[in-house]
């Protein structure tokens, strides 16, 4: 059988494309192009606004510094975005409204542990567990991390895409998320968390088609906000900024307890307590207390009353 060569029409029939002048284009492996530059570049832009909104928010729930910052903005498939992820995860379904779609909110499980762990009022811990799914009780710690990031996305969006958001479930494997065909486009936003010692990624997943219909308002709310920004260098400093995470520190909830006196007795001992009895301890009467202010001692006290209730007068902060 003679073999016949095809021509260049042919060819772009089979894959799919108008016919060519007679120069093929080449894709990189891997890579999807279906929104414009511009388009990506104006989406990056107000996730790097939405990943300062969500360090501040972060910050002030945790009581401690978190940075958030933008590594990643690109488009691929929805088969190529699932193959990135490990398992087991921390993937979060985000449906919005309106209209009724899904996105996908992945948040690797080593900087959602340190997350857990400070706001459990501990360290953000370096060692995270490994190989396993998060248990119940940490889901619903981790749903409350989730929330405060939805909601700052959320109004980072306002200008662009009015959508609420919600968290419908959460899938510790990535392949048990399937939101979409594998071949469907979807513009990946990845995000670095940085808390303590520790460090991980937090990563959006949105289908192009989400996008698409607010292109144009994207692309003029980026012109507008270049047309009015300042250096890079200046803006992280602004005195809005200090003042904005000023008043949230101001905001946030601390607490302060008192140790009047500390002893240990033997387990006899105490199995033999009655009404009555009186135990003594090393602390003395003119010896001032300590304050404990969220896990640190970090003022000295002397105990009395105000008002008919009990109170402590602070004498100086503890010396380091």
């Amino acid at each position: 059988m003679d073999k016949e060569e095809l021509t260049q029409e042919e060819i772009d029939l089979l894959l799919g494309g108008a016919p060519s002048s007679g120069k093929t284009r080449m894709q990189p492996v891997g890579r999807v192009d279906l929104l414009e530059a511009k388009t990506v570049d104006a989406f990056r832009a107000l996730h790097e606004r939405a990943a300062d909104r969500c360090a501040d928010r972060l910050s002030t729930m945790l009581r401690t510094a978190v940075e958030v910052k933008v590594a990643r903005v690109d488009q691929r498939t929805y088969g190529q975005f699932l193959s990135s992820l490990e398992k087991p995860t921390c993937c979060h379904v985000i449906t919005t409204k309106p209209p009724s779609r899904e996105l996908l909110l992945d948040v690797a499980l080593p900087i959602l542990y340190a997350l857990i762990g400070r706001l459990l009022g501990g360290e953000a811990e370096r060692d995270a567990p490994v190989g396993r799914a998060m248990t119940e009780i940490e889901l619903r710690l981790a749903s409350r991390v989730v929330r405060a990031l939805l909601d700052e996305l959320q109004e980072a969006w306002r200008d662009v895409l009015d959508l609420e958001l919600e968290a419908t479930r959460t899938e510790s494997d990535p392949q048990a998320a399937e939101l979409f065909a594998p071949g469907e486009v979807v513009v990946v936003v990845g995000f670095e968390l940085t808390c303590g010692e520790s460090r991980g990624r937090m990563t959006l997943c949105i289908p192009s088609s989400v996008i698409e219909p607010a292109t144009g308002k994207l692309v003029a709310t980026r012109q507008t906000a270049a047309g009015d920004s300042q250096p890079d260098a200046q803006r992280e400093g602004s005195p809005e900024k200090f003042e904005r995470i000023e008043q949230a520190i101001e905001d946030s909830l601390v607490e302060l307890r008192v140790d009047l006196a500390r002893v240990e007795i033997t387990a006899g001992e105490l199995i033999d307590l009655g009404v009555g009895d009186v135990i003594t301890t090393e602390q003395r009467v003119d010896e001032p207390l300590k304050i404990d202010v969220d896990g640190r001692i970090e003022l000295h006290a002397r105990l009395g009353t105000f008002e008919g209730k009990k109170a402590i007068q602070i004498e100086k902060p503890i010396d380091r």
